[in-house]
């Protein structure tokens, strides 16, 4: 396999995993990033843990999507995160209301 045939399969694979995560977002509550991945959940808890010279992270997650097109399935029921970089959580916006999209009612 060629470099080029290698960039063209990643190229194919990201755009696949960016339809699927376009898919299934409004299913999720939360996102939450940190340094190795980028994750979807319904549930999540963060705790700040202290050791005699260190301050690291333990986030868990339940009903969650990881944004990894190297994994077979990217829906897990738990997941447990250690960490002593920086973690990102942000609640989604649920709008009650979904416009239509371009070309409108039926058109």
């Amino acid at each position: 396999m060629s470099a080029e045939d290698l960039e063209k399969y990643e190229t194919e694979m990201e755009l696949q995993l960016y339809r699927e995560y376009r898919d299934i977002v409004r299913q999720f509550s939360y996102v939450v990033e940190t340094e190795r991945r980028f994750y979807l959940t319904n549930h999540v808890e963060m705790h700040v843990r202290n050791t005699d010279r260190e301050t690291y992270f333990e986030v868990e997650m339940s009903d969650a999507w990881v944004w990894d097109m190297y994994r077979p399935a990217r829906f897990v029921k738990n997941v447990k995160v250690m960490t002593f970089k920086d973690v990102n959580v942000e609640e989604l916006d649920k709008p009650d209301i979904e416009l239509p999209t371009e070309g409108g009612f039926g058109t």
